[in-house]
């Protein structure tokens, strides 16, 4: 398994951040591969989205389904179909990280966690002489490049306003 951790600080609490995290039909403003994402469901404990991503020659829908929620601190998700993941968002008070000119601070959590060969071989319709292991050599960097502007463009959403936003990488394959 595979495995993608990293954080960041947002100057909002944890009740303002946690909306933002939770609203994955605004995430394809957040990710440059992410095209479209569609929800059945209210958003809670059970709501299943598509999301469709293109990079490249190829385009896939991922399965996302909401298992637990607990606002404002956690939101854990899973992929229904072709491919083993999970994830999950957090959100931590961390006060002491505001500059003097905010009110607190949260730090945002971002994990995923993947067996990229556990990869369903007919869920993606690949070029002639395209094999799957080379997609998955070219796709996990790729990964991390993503989670990094999600997070980024995410803090961005939550605070009105472009700033540099420092990342912490925990963890990568």
């Amino acid at each position: 398994m595979d495995r993608i951790l990293l954080s960041t600080v947002a100057y909002r609490s944890p009740e303002e951040v946690f909306p933002y995290v939770r609203s994955f039909t605004d995430y394809p403003k957040y990710a440059k591969h992410l095209k479209d994402v569609d929800v059945q469901g209210d958003g809670g404990v059970g709501s299943v989205y598509d999301l469709r991503l293109a990079w490249w020659k190829l385009s896939y829908t991922a399965r996302s389904k909401v298992i637990d929620i607990s606002p404002p601190e956690s939101l854990e998700w899973r992929l229904i179909k072709d491919v083993d993941a999970r994830g999950e968002w957090r959100v931590e008070p961390e006060p002491e990280s505001a500059p003097p000119d905010a009110e607190t601070a949260s730090r945002i959590y971002f994990e995923a966690v993947y067996d990229p060969h556990s990869a369903d071989k007919d869920a993606i319709s690949l070029p002639r002489f395209v094999s799957l292991d080379w997609v998955i050599d070219k796709v996990r960097p790729r990964l991390l490049d993503e989670a990094e502007r999600v997070v980024q463009r995410l803090v961005e959403d939550i605070e009105g306003e472009p700033r540099d936003v420092e990342l912490t990488v925990h963890e990568i394959p």
